[in-house]
């Protein structure tokens, strides 16, 4: 199948997708479960990628697998922590502050979706579409990278969900595992996710343009609705999050910064109210949005 052809169809594919979840929202007032299928829909364009793209063999096994299993997982996540769940705070907000206008505004947001998924999927579609065979060092350092990325988020997920689980930890900030080291270790793994298919393509041709995932996927996490949203909210939720940000990098493993030496206790005293009243709608990170 011709390249543009298959990109095209992917796209339009999408946008039936997320054309229909607004339908669903509509009746149920709940955007939530855009997440689950944004992951879904995404790791089923790198199938589809793989069946119809003319490229070598092991390019196009290496999208199926890599794209297919990140997907799965992911999907599967959020699947599991959005099911039966109040609306995610972040569209309850802006449900509110689009007032009447709600509906085609969201409308806008999920098509929005579908346009960000096929920047990302250029990661899919360049190696799917090339007869040449990355080097074999780039190919090590893309499954190493690959690798740790999955595993790694993977982790960081299943830390905060342990740490939720917890009454004993109710309103309060995780600070255990990749969480002591980040205040976003999955938001940078899933970043680093992206980076492992542009080490294995830089090599091929038009392959400079698998840098744009990686790197749009980091601007819309750290500048757009990612940390900044997320932070807004979590600064109002859990007790001691504003220590945890000037002590804890935002994005980056890194050994966190010695704790600052004055008297906290009346602010965390009303964080700890807040965190109470926020407690059931705060209970994970999301996954970025255009």
């Amino acid at each position: 199948m011709p390249f543009a052809a298959a990109f095209a169809l992917a796209f339009a594919a999408l946008v039936v997708a997320f054309f229909i979840a607004w339908l669903v929202q509509l009746r149920t007032r709940n955007a939530g479960m855009i997440d689950p299928l944004w992951a879904a829909t995404l790791g089923l364009v790198a199938v589809f990628a793989a069946l119809v793209g003319p490229g070598a063999g092991i390019n196009r096994i290496a999208v199926a697998l890599g794209g297919g299993a990140w997907g799965a997982r992911l999907a599967l996540h959020l699947w599991r922590r959005n099911h039966g769940q109040p609306e995610d705070p972040r569209y309850a907000a802006l449900r509110a502050s689009w007032g009447a206008a709600a509906a085609p505004r969201m409308l806008g947001f999920y098509l929005v979706q579908a346009v960000a998924s096929m920047v990302l999927s250029i990661a899919f579609f360049v190696p799917a579409w090339s007869a040449a065979r990355p080097p074999i060092p780039l190919v090590v350092a893309a499954l190493v990278t690959g690798f740790a990325a999955v595993m790694g988020e993977s982790t960081a997920d299943r830390q905060l969900r342990r740490h939720i689980a917890d009454p004993a930890n109710r309103g309060r900030v995780c600070t255990s595992g990749w969480w002591r080291y980040s205040r976003h270790p999955n938001y940078f793994f899933e970043s680093l996710h992206w980076c492992a298919y542009t080490l294995w393509s830089i090599a091929l041709p038009w392959g400079w343009a698998t840098l744009a995932p990686p790197c749009a996927m980091a601007w819309l996490l750290l500048k757009v609705s990612g940390v900044p949203m997320l932070e807004a909210r979590l600064v109002q939720s859990r007790v001691g999050y504003r220590e945890y940000m000037r002590t804890t990098s935002a994005f980056i493993p890194w050994p966190p910064r010695p704790a600052g030496h004055h008297d906290y206790r009346s602010e965390h005293q009303s964080e700890h109210r807040n965190a109470h009243h926020n407690e059931l709608r705060d209970q994970s990170e999301r996954r970025p949005h255009p």
